[in-house]
């Protein structure tokens, strides 16, 4: 291949844009600006990475740009910009999330994407390394689960297996049997999937304690519209009151897991 024929698009974000070269101070294996591109695996060519800490995304940059040059790049900072990204660009051939972005509680993003966009594969890169979280990422349809802490060989092997359709999940992944809890939270899953775009937004706002006024307000339609899609998402969701399906929803969210230092190359 043609090195001068190798090109690296990098769209700017609403709030930043990305560069080539890993962030300084980063030393983590696969993140650093030294190794060669010499890779016989080449996968569909276009990403969308979906995270708001600008070094990780950049070193993410780095690592996939020098495994896979000829792949193109597209930045979104929160699921809003995701979203407008996937509506406008119908080329991008995978998603690459971050579980915690501004905006969303839980798996939100990944389930927002996934609904109004199934046939794009949505991979999540986390710091979270939780079995539980694993296994309901991919029980929402993500394609794979990939740790921040991998390293850049194991990045670029997870990537082919992504493309080639098959479902990626981290070495020391074992699923666990299913209990009658689990089975719950899956039967919410899927209730949960069966919302439009337009429900998942009105309960997420049903989450932060507005009234259905407030509602309205904000996505700048009727009351009775808001009251009506109140009622729908009561209905699919198989509960009785507002308060309910927050208590519900809310079960299924991330555990509160601390960042990990700036000094270290996981976000």
């Amino acid at each position: 291949m043609n090195p001068e024929s190798t090109k690296v698009h990098f769209t700017v974000s609403r709030k930043g844009h990305s560069v080539l070269l890993a962030p300084e101070g980063f030393d983590g294996d696969w993140m650093t600006a030294t190794g060669t591109a010499g890779t016989s695996m080449e996968p569909a060519g276009r990403f969308l990475i979906v995270d708001d800490h600008p070094l990780f995304r950049d070193a993410l940059h780095s690592a996939v740009a020098m495994a896979y040059p000829e792949i193109e790049m597209v930045d979104a900072v929160d699921i809003a910009t995701a979203l407008d990204v996937l509506k406008t660009d119908k080329s991008i051939d995978l998603v690459m999330l971050d579980l915690k972005i501004p905006g969303v509680s839980g798996f939100e993003g990944l389930l927002s994407i996934r609904s109004l966009f199934p046939r794009v594969p949505v991979v999540i890169i986390s710091g979270h390394e939780e079995m539980r979280v694993i296994s309901e990422a991919l029980s929402y349809g993500a394609a794979g689960y990939i740790p921040k802490s991998v390293r850049k060989q194991e990045l670029a092997l997870a990537i082919q297996k992504i493309m080639d359709g098959a479902i990626y999940t981290p070495d020391f992944y074992q699923p666990s049997g299913i209990s009658p809890e689990d089975q719950s939270r899956r039967r919410m899953i899927a209730r949960l999937a069966t919302l439009t775009p337009q429900q998942l937004r009105v309960l997420q706002m049903l989450r932060e304690g507005l009234l259905n006024k407030q509602i309205a307000y904000e996505l700048d339609v009727g009351e009775t519209t808001i009251k009506a899609h109140v009622s729908e998402i009561l209905r699919k969701l198989n509960v009785n009151s507002r308060t309910q399906a927050v208590i519900e929803v809310s079960k299924l969210d991330l555990p509160d897991v601390s960042l990990l230092s700036s000094s270290t190359p996981i976000s």
